[in-house]
């Protein structure tokens, strides 16, 4: 018998039909003689619903009643999945985040997860029982309701994962399990059988949305084990573990474990991201300390910093220019920061730049493969399109270009580095990748 945490997105309980297919999958696996925790997302589009609906009612909402607001969602469809689970003869109980114990800070809208306390959920198990989860959500310590941000269910599943002890915790969604790149912009993408913590962790962080970035940093501190398949299909998805050598058999002799070795791809995928701007800081003066004042001034503002690039300062005049990107939704408040101590750092001006895009190539395998850096960019010079800056780590290589040469370049890597499938296997059954 096998703990299991299963997680289902919103394209997988869409409508009554999905409730009811993935209702059939929890009931097969619990009569399988596992217990089974799932945690489930709200339906459809309802949490964009939501904050339509909240948009008409006010240019700017509490985010406490936010918050309430948006957890309705989770709580509409842990309650039917409980109810098509039951039908089918399996007894199931569902929980808001609260009652299932996820305990947050009081950051309302991106709140993190500081304790699980799952006495509940563990109640119901020994009686037998499928436990559904509300995922998305928590209560601080204050007893307020909080949300967790976009992709907080999968945060949601691996935290009870690890909280329960559990074998597994597998994310179900309406891909195969993730691809050497975006489905729908490349459909000859192949499906990834193994990837690493590391590596999950750069694809998320470059715009992969079939896991959370930060499910994956906590599926890393606590050594869950996590499995991507489709809630659509019965294939066997990818599995998120700690290195490649996990799965290398150590009964094996030194021959087979070396061809093991060998047979791990340089590359793991092409990840792209459309959600970034770009500001630059025009006319910056070259002087000690100026870069730390700037992004402390960006740090205070609550901006999520990405890329930077310094040019070199101007002889002449002594002054240099700093762009640096950040996610859309944080110009705004950053732009005013920087407005505002406009005189301390006496700068020039401030350009944003909102047409960008970021595609990034990652795999455990580049810090041993000479030549990686060459091929990429000159992939891209053979597909016409602009580098306008660069960032690397050990197993990533990260390019801004235009926005709309974002498809062409990841499908020009995404070639260059052999990754195209010959069988096209990538699908998208329900239209997401999520």
């Amino acid at each position: 018998m096998a703990l299991v945490v299963q997680k289902y997105g919103g394209s997988s309980v869409s409508d009554a039909r999905s409730i009811k297919r993935v209702a059939k999958r929890i009931a097969e696996a619990r009569r399988a003689g596992n217990d089974v925790v799932v945690v489930v997302s709200a339906m459809g589009d309802t949490t964009d619903e939501l904050l339509d609906l909240a948009a008409e009612i006010s240019p700017k909402p509490p985010q406490r009643e936010m918050d309430i607001l948006l957890t309705a969602g989770e709580r509409i469809s842990m309650s039917l999945l409980a109810m098509a689970i039951d039908k089918l003869g399996v007894k199931a109980k569902s929980f808001t985040g609260q009652q299932a114990g996820l305990l947050t800070d009081a950051v309302h809208g991106k709140a993190r997860i500081v304790d699980v306390v799952p006495h509940r959920i563990k109640q119901t198990l020994d009686k037998g029982q499928v436990a559904i989860v509300a995922g998305f959500q928590g209560v601080s310590e204050g007893n307020d309701v909080t949300t967790l941000g976009r992709g907080g269910s999968d945060t949601t599943a691996v935290a009870l994962a690890a909280g329960l002890d559990a074998d597994v915790c597998e994310i179900y969604t309406d891909v195969d399990g993730i691809f050497s790149a975006d489905p729908r912009i490349v459909p000859g993408a192949h499906k990834i059988d193994r990837v690493t913590y590391e590596e999950m962790l750069e694809l998320a962080a470059s715009g992969a949305k079939v896991l959370a970035l930060r499910a994956v940093e906590y599926a890393r501190r606590y050594g869950v084990p996590v499995h991507v398949r489709s809630s659509f299909s019965g294939k066997t998805g990818t599995l998120v573990i700690g290195t490649h050598g996990d799965l290398i058999d150590p009964n094996a002799d030194s021959g087979e474990q070396e061809e093991a070795a060998m047979e791990d791809p340089i590359i793991s995928g092409v990840a792209h991201d459309r959600s970034e701007a770009k500001i630059t800081i025009v006319g910056v003066p070259d002087t000690l300390g100026q870069a730390a004042r700037i992004f402390e001034v960006v740090a205070e503002s609550g901006a999520n910093i990405d890329m930077i690039v310094q040019n070199v300062s101007a002889a002449a005049t002594g002054l240099t220019d700093i762009s640096f990107t950040l996610p859309h939704g944080d110009v705004r408040s950053t732009v005013a920061a920087l407005n505002a101590v406009k005189s301390e750092l006496k700068f020039d001006e401030l350009q944003i730049d909102d047409e960008i895009g970021k595609v990034s190539l990652v795999g455990a395998g580049m810090k041993s493969h000479p030549g990686i850096s060459a091929r990429l960019f000159g992939a891209l010079r053979d597909a016409g399109i602009n580098i306008e800056m660069i960032s690397t780590s050990e197993i990533r290589i990260s390019v801004v270009t235009r926005a709309d040469n974002l498809d062409d370049a990841v499908r020009a890597i995404h070639t260059a580095f052999g990754l195209d499938s010959a069988e096209g296997e990538a699908v998208v059954y329900a239209g997401s990748g999520r």
